[in-house]
């Protein structure tokens, strides 16, 4: 029986089977009963009765021992597991063939021992049947083929998977053995068997696998040694990979040169190979920007088998070329290609009225066949469409009409039901070109029509409203393209959308769900039913939701910002910067990404990543005022108020109103020791918010330090500021319940009002006059919009300024420590009986 063929073995009469001995009763009896005793052997090995004349073996001569010998009971042998050998079991037995066509080499005799006379042999048993041994040659080299062809497979297998790398180190592994059989065949003198097919697919498929990991040199190198070796046929067609290779590289003429050799090599027979190599060559004739060369090559592709790809790419080179007649041409002849196989309507199991071939257009509806005859009418609808597009505007005066031409063409051809797709894609256009009303109009148009048609009308229509605003309109539309089309997912996610504008996020979460049973694929459903589940406070749910719209939607920005923010919400930081970094991989200069992982760092106490990601975000996005904040209160707290300052007076610039900016500005410019900037914008500050106290304290203390006169005149208004302000906090909490803190709001902006002009007034007079020493009147001065603003913020003090009516407090704490340009002065408060109101000043207000 041979090992490698499966039907060997049935070949002979069952009757006579030696398999099926064991089972025969009759045959087992006549075991029992047939042997007796034998004499012995005579020294020539021969029996001394009428079996010496017996044959020694059979037609196929003698095989060498088979059988056990005679066993301890004086029968047949028989084996370990019960059942009796076959064939001869010594010299005293009769020899049985095992099967009826094959001798097996039995014989009457005993067998000859070593010294060449009959007799028994030395051991009871004989050995079993061996097979040949694997030390030879040839079957060491034919297992050495078997490897190679093994990886060769092992490495297509991991290319198909995407290892390209795996797959790189299993060709090269591949090629290193088949030279190492090379080797073997020579030294063993089997070199006219070479085999030649297995050469050339281990260096093509090295070459195949160099070309994978864009080792293109490498690539080159082996595909020459192939097409330059005679021996291997049909090398000439590798050619068509060297054009590829040129092409990725760039090198475009040597690409057209190749694809035009290998074009010469194939026969006329060939056509398919033929038309392949044509519209390479048509290709790139366009990436070389000859359009006229690559018309003639798609025109002879047209001609000889016509394909929708092709015909695409001849109407984008009448398009680059501009000719309006011959673009007209060529999309009639694209409509004229058929689809070569039947419509829909044969695997619609209720067209059929016998139950049998229900089941059987039921099981074939989604095959395998199915699957293809759906690809191939897709990309024919693409390529209709694609060029409908592209042409429409242009081959008329006016888009309209070339709309209109494309439709009335596709109309009279053999694929009619696309002119209501396109007339559907025109109203899109009208939407692109600002004109609404016609595109409500076109929409419009399709109420009336099929179901489809109808339900596609109305669920754009549904989103036009949304989108301007009319939720009433928007939710009638969505609402009829679902009763038109029940499994329409577009029209369940608009009536979806509309009840998440209204608030009703449980009715909307149902609404994305219901359409996401009608198509498990609807991104915009997946999406909008993760915002939905975030707005409920349902992380765990939101983030199942992005993590399947991330599987359908690969390296999507917003799906995976949305991923890392929902890992921020549970917790998660570690995970969350790790979605963040993979956004920013994406879109390197978004800088809201960029703040979110400062933030992120900050929180982590990584202050440098955070600095470096706050900074990169301020370069790309120099107007946010969070980053502006973060970065100055970074370098005020490093101590380093110069580089402090000018985010701070861009933030200034942004927020004039602000007081805040502008004292975080004068607060660095004195930090750096420039007091003299430093007064002048505190000065200009005063100004502008004449009853901020802490600008006033400021002054106050500058101008000690200074030893500035006007230290005298900024302490009076600081203590008319801190007395005004008492004033309206005990005013707003006894009139906190009723109506009167609208009216003192008013009062207080007036007294405001009218304290600005006094004071603006009192500077004039003195600026006239400066001998003479201007004192405020008896107008009581309110505090107007009040901005308070504490020097946590900008100053890092943590402590508060003690005030009161009568005492001025003009000290302040550093938290940086005290400035080692100059000592630190400052002067005694002292008791003050005048009252607020006196025009007079006492002389012990003056500094020391």
């Amino acid at each position: 029986m041979d090992d490698d063929d499966i039907y060997s073995g049935f070949d002979g009469p069952v009757a006579i089977n030696a398999a099926d001995l064991t089972s025969d009763e009759g045959f087992q009896e006549a075991v029992r009963t047939s042997y007796g005793r034998r004499p012995p052997m005579t020294a020539g090995g021969q029996a001394g009765n009428v079996l010496s004349a017996a044959r020694i073996g059979t037609s196929a001569g003698f095989r060498g021992t088979t059988a056990a010998g005679r066993s301890s009971y004086g029968r047949m042998g028989v084996s370990s597991l019960g059942r009796p050998v076959t064939g001869a079991a010594d010299g005293e037995g009769i020899a049985r063939p095992m099967t009826a066509v094959r001798g097996a080499g039995y014989t009457s005799a005993g067998q000859r021992g070593p010294s060449g006379q009959g007799g028994r042999t030395d051991s009871p048993i004989a050995p079993l049947l061996t097979g040949k041994g694997d030390d030879g040659p040839e079957e060491k080299i034919r297992g050495l083929e078997k490897k190679v062809a093994l990886l060769i497979e092992e490495a297509a297998f991991a290319t198909a998977r995407g290892d390209v790398k795996t797959a790189l180190d299993l060709a090269k592994e591949a090629s290193s053995k088949e030279r190492s059989l090379i080797r073997q065949r020579e030294q063993a003198g089997l070199t006219e068997g070479h085999n030649l097919d297995l050469t050339f697919t281990v260096l093509l498929n090295l070459a195949c696998q160099y070309t994978a990991n864009e080792m293109y040199n490498e690539a080159l190198s082996t595909y020459q040694v192939i097409i330059k070796n005679r021996l291997f046929q049909n090398a000439g067609r590798l050619k068509v990979n060297v054009g590829n290779i040129y092409y990725k590289l760039g090198q475009y003429n040597k690409a057209l040169k190749y694809f035009r050799m290998a074009l010469d090599q194939v026969p006329n027979t060939h056509k398919s190979m033929r038309i392949s190599v044509m519209r390479n060559i048509g290709l790139l004739f366009v990436k070389m920007g000859q359009y006229n060369d690559a018309c003639t090559s798609f025109e002879y592709i047209m001609s000889e088998r016509a394909d929708f790809k092709t015909g695409l790419d001849l109407v984008v080179c009448y398009f680059a070329l501009g000719d309006k007649d011959k673009m007209k041409m060529g999309f009639q002849r694209l409509l004229e290609i058929p689809l070569d196989f039947e419509e829909d309507e044969k695997y619609n199991p209720s067209a059929s009225d016998d139950h049998q071939s229900r089941l059987i257009l039921e099981v074939i509806k989604n095959d395998s066949l199915r699957k293809i005859e759906r690809q191939r009418r897709q990309q024919a609808e693409k390529c209709i469409m694609s060029a409908a597009k592209l042409i429409s505007p242009v081959i008329e005066d006016s888009f309209t009409e070339g709309y209109s031409w494309c439709v009335e063409s596709i109309k009279g051809s053999l694929h009619a039901d696309l002119a209501d797709e396109l007339e559907i894609n025109k109203a899109v256009m009208y939407l692109k070109q600002k004109e609404f009303g016609i595109a409500i109009d076109t929409l419009k148009a399709f109420e009336k029509r099929d179901s489809k048609v109808a339900s596609t009308a109305a669920t754009n229509l549904s989103f036009l409203y949304y989108v301007q605003g009319d939720l009433e309109q928007a939710e009638k539309y969505a609402l009829l393209g679902h009763s038109v089309d029940s499994y329409n997912p577009g029209a369940l996610v608009n009536m979806g959308n509309v009840s998440f504008s209204r608030g009703d996020i449980e009715k909307a979460k149902a609404q994305y769900i219901e359409a996401l049973e009608c198509d498990a694929s609807c991104v915009e459903a997946l999406h909008n039913l993760g915002l939905a589940n975030k707005k409920l406070n349902r992380n765990e749910e939101a983030l199942d939701a992005f993590y399947k719209l991330q599987a359908i939607l690969k390296n999507h920005p917003q799906v995976l910002y949305q991923i890392g923010t929902l890992h921020e919400a549970l917790g998660d930081l570690d995970m969350a910067i790790e979605w963040f970094v993979q956004v920013l991989s994406l879109v390197p200069s978004d800088p809201q990404v960029l703040q979110k992982l400062g933030e992120l760092s900050d929180i982590q106490a990584d202050r440098q990543t955070a600095h470096q990601y706050h900074f990169d975000s301020y370069k790309y996005f120099p107007s946010n005022l969070d980053v502006l904040d973060w970065l100055s209160s970074y370098y005020i707290e490093h101590r380093m108020p110069e580089q402090a300052v000018k985010y701070c007076e861009r933030a200034a610039l942004m927020q004039p109103d602000e007081v805040k900016w502008q004292l975080m500005v004068a607060s660095c410019q004195r930090r750096s020791g420039n007091y003299q900037q430093a007064l002048e914008t505190y000065k200009h500050i005063h100004l502008r918010f004449p009853d901020n106290i802490d600008c006033l304290k400021f002054l106050v203390r500058l101008c000690n330090d200074l030893g500035l006169k006007e230290a005298q005149e900024y302490s009076m208004e600081l203590r008319r500021a801190e007395k005004s302000r008492d004033v309206k906090e005990a005013r707003a909490s006894s009139s906190r319940a009723g109506s009167r803190y609208g009216s003192g709001r008013s009062q207080s902006r007036q007294a405001s009002a009218s304290s600005l002009q006094e004071n603006l007034f009192n500077r004039l007079g003195r600026a006239k006059s400066p001998g003479v020493r201007s004192i405020g009147s008896d107008i009581s001065a309110g505090s107007g919009r009040f901005v308070k603003v504490s020097l946590a913020e900008f100053d890092d003090s943590s402590g508060a300024y003690p005030t009161s009516q009568k005492d001025v407090d003009a000290s302040y704490s550093d938290p940086i420590g005290p400035l080692t340009e100059r000592p630190k002065t400052s002067s005694r408060p002292r008791k003050d009986d005048d009252d607020f109101g006196d025009e007079e000043l006492g002389d012990d207000l003056l500094p020391v």
